[in-house]
């Protein structure tokens, strides 16, 4: 089968063969119906994080069961939506009721099959989606109802997962209270559509793009501001100088961590969604720290349990009362997908999805 592999960081992105086991007990052989393309995968290839190569990209991906292996539950040909962050169920965090910590999701890449000239093989996050099959554990795998659109189906398992959960699980964004959301990639505009969804106002957009306006507002963003020096300003001014109630820091960087801390009002939350570097470090002073009663906390995949809401999620798209659209900047075959890399890392569009014929 044919897969995007990274040889190493800063290295070309190649489709390539590789070879793939077949499922043993307890998994499954997936084909993907379309997969995104998140940043965190960047992250993989420019140095953010240090996986092993050579590396299959990609973890946001639906997809249909080719084959089961033995002890499995899911029939051949059940629509999923892939899980890159399974939960043991056993273990401190998992009985504490916080699946999105689970000990057993510890490490970015694991082995898996092999490349053409018989190199070990490593898959981010478990999965390595962007390929033309996967083999995952069936707990990795959710079932979703069938006639989903593949393109917007796979963006279930991330970005709208992640997005939907920093606002209902992690800030617990109530009807009335403002909003502001800096980088508006596929996670920054998820973000901003459950806002609007739990009855937010104002939204406030943020980001360093004018070309994401279009986008923040079909998103659901009541106003779109450019990240400059008059940005605090600006959002104060929409909240009658106090600073918004909830500011969600979507890019994963020290500077844009210190913008949302600004927006926030007195007693306000600032939500990390982004992930950054190990070394890129956020300086608060200790003095604005006790003054603000400001609350600082990240949010690990939306705080989220997969089993549970991306079905409810997924009924919602069915029903049409999810529309995902404003997150498809649009969808490429898998030899296109290097360049849409160089896109993401540039800031142009959402999200850009590899889509696979039936």
């Amino acid at each position: 089968m044919r897969a995007l592999v990274a040889r190493g960081p800063g290295a070309p992105l190649r489709v390539e063969e590789v070879r793939l086991p077949a499922p043993g007990p307890g998994q499954l052989r997936i084909r993907i119906r379309a997969a995104g393309i998140c940043h965190s995968d960047l992250s993989m290839v420019n140095g953010t994080l240090a996986p092993a190569y050579p590396l299959v990209l990609g973890h946001e991906a639906a997809g249909v069961v080719a084959e089961a292996g033995p002890g499995t539950r899911l029939p051949v040909g059940a629509p999923v939506v892939l899980n890159w962050a399974p939960a043991c169920r056993d273990c401190w965090f998992c009985r504490h009721d916080e699946p999105w910590l689970c000990a057993a999701n510890t490490a970015p890449a694991v082995a898996r099959g092999e490349t053409a000239d018989g190199v070990p093989l490593h898959v981010t996050l478990g999965l390595g989606a962007l390929a033309e099959e996967v083999v995952v554990p069936e707990h990795a795998a959710v079932a979703v109802p069938a006639g989903l659109p593949p393109a917007q189906a796979a963006l279930l398992g991330c970005a709208v997962l992640t997005g939907t959960g920093a606002v209902r699980n992690t800030a617990r964004v109530r009807a009335g209270e403002s909003v502001a959301v800096i980088g508006l990639g596929g996670v920054g505009l998820a973000v901003l559509i459950a806002a609007r969804a739990a009855g937010a106002a104002p939204v406030v957009a943020v980001d360093v793009a004018e070309a994401k306006r279009e986008l923040a507002l079909a998103a659901g963003a009541t106003d779109f501001l450019l990240a400059d020096d008059r940005l605090t300003k600006e959002v104060r001014a929409r909240t009658e100088g106090r600073g918004v109630d909830h500011a969600f820091e979507c890019v994963g960087r020290s500077a844009t961590i210190g913008s949302a801390w600004r927006l926030a009002r007195r007693g306000g939350a600032v939500t990390v969604v982004g992930m950054g570097g190990k070394d890129d470090l956020v300086s608060l002073a200790a003095l604005d720290i006790f003054h603000s009663a400001r609350t600082l906390r990240s949010s690990v995949y939306g705080s989220s349990d997969p089993d549970r809401e991306v079905p409810e999620l997924a009924r919602s798209l069915a029903a049409g009362t999810l529309d995902l659209r404003p997150l498809v900047s649009g969808t490429l075959a898998l030899d296109d997908a290097p360049a849409a890399f160089d896109r993401l890392a540039g800031g142009e569009g959402a999200r850009w999805v590899v889509t696979f014929p039936d």
